[in-house]
């Protein structure tokens, strides 16, 4: 057996002791309630279990309302999952203390599930309530490069938008409100503006709703990971450009004196005959003198963008592990998995993007856009 086929066996394995031990718990919390858990039980936790899978192939098929529906109220079976098993191990453990309170067993069962299930509810809540409420974060940095006609430039970066079946122009507006509001000099989509699929993004036409992201200087994006996974960026490229906003792969451009450069995603590089341009060959010929803004999807290569001569480097992806503790594994994964940090002269930023992936589920994170002023140097 292949390595990868072993890592996927070893995977579902666990994966279904994990519902195993989920149904284990609720079969004792029904027991203590007077009913009878049987094969109903047992059904509905293994449908739960698989029920965002089974709806992400729905959506391939039949991308109707209700498709779309079961899909996003499925999404919530993730989140649900990974906070069941950080409770029920407590609950479990509590029931050592109970008895050694002379409780009976019936009646911390009953207490520890309702309070399980009351936990559950509120963290969901809340984690919806912080996926659908961006907030604005600004940075202020100095750039030892002049401008002309200019001493400073700000920028609204909005990463990981992941429009499709869940995240749609409802929360897509918000963005172009802030952008209103804040009227930046440019915008900037360091990637994954789809969730997967462009179907969602043309179907509905959120290109009109992304078109109203207007700033003087002009709106720019990259791809990110989830672009790839949908296998259509062409149509998504063309509807971009239609709304007026170029994706650039590999490219930059003069954007009235600041270059934008923008680099495809990594997953170019494991892909048959994709590939992407090292940074060092991206800018090499690009006036030094200029100030130059890097937009890099995934969160790597700080050293090579300093070394190519990047003066701000804009990343996404992560989310910050979107709920947590996630953002304790995402933070052992990467140099910076959000927030700023200076590497040589180049200043890096890492959204936790403006949307969610999967659940609209944020806990210990937010979703939010970036308001960056770059100041000059004086010529």
């Amino acid at each position: 057996m292949s390595r990868r086929w072993l890592a996927l066996v070893s995977v579902i394995v666990i994966y279904a002791a994990l519902i195993y031990y989920i149904g284990w718990n609720l079969s004792l919390f029904l027991a203590s309630q007077g009913l009878s858990p049987g094969i109903g039980m047992w059904t509905a936790v293994v449908l739960a279990s698989v029920s965002y899978f089974l709806a992400m192939a729905l959506v391939r098929f039949w991308g109707a309302l209700p498709a779309r529906l079961f899909k996003a109220a499925a999404s919530y079976s993730i989140a649900a999952l990974e906070y069941l098993i950080l409770l029920l191990p407590l609950a479990d453990l509590g029931w050592l203390a109970a008895r050694a309170a002379g409780v009976s067993f019936d009646a911390y069962a009953g207490a520890a599930g309702w309070t399980v299930l009351l936990l559950l509810l509120v963290l969901l809540a809340w984690g919806t309530r912080n996926a659908f409420s961006p907030i604005v974060r600004r940075h202020s940095v100095q750039v030892d490069k002049p401008m002309a006609d200019r001493d400073s430039v700000t920028l609204l970066v909005a990463s990981d938008i992941h429009l499709g079946d869940i995240v749609g122009k409802r929360h897509l507006r918000k963005l172009v409100r802030i952008s209103q509001e804040l009227r930046p000099d440019l915008i900037l989509l360091p990637g994954d503006v789809l969730d997967d699929s462009v179907k969602p993004f043309l179907h509905l036409r959120m290109a009109e709703v992304i078109s109203q992201l207007k700033a003087p200087l002009g709106t720019y994006a990259v791809l990110g990971n989830h672009e790839y996974y949908g296998g259509d960026i062409p149509a998504y490229v063309g509807a971009m450009k239609q709304a007026g906003i170029p994706v650039l792969q590999d490219e930059w451009i003069d954007a009235g004196g600041i270059v934008i450069a923008g680099r495809k995603d990594r997953t170019a590089e494991s892909l048959p005959g994709a590939g992407r341009l090292p940074t060092a060959e991206l800018l090499r010929d690009i006036d030094s003198s200029a100030p130059i803004v890097l937009l890099d999807h995934q969160p790597y290569g700080f050293a090579e963008a300093a070394a190519a001569g990047a003066d701000v480097l804009l990343c996404g992806h992560t989310h910050r592990g979107q709920f947590a503790p996630n953002h304790l594994v995402t933070r052992r994964l990467f140099e910076l998995d959000w927030g700023y940090m200076r590497k040589s002269l180049t200043h890096v930023f890492v959204s936790s993007g403006f949307g969610s992936w999967g659940p609209p589920v944020r806990l210990f994170s937010r979703s939010e856009a970036l308001l960056i002023t770059l100041t000059f140097r004086s010529s």
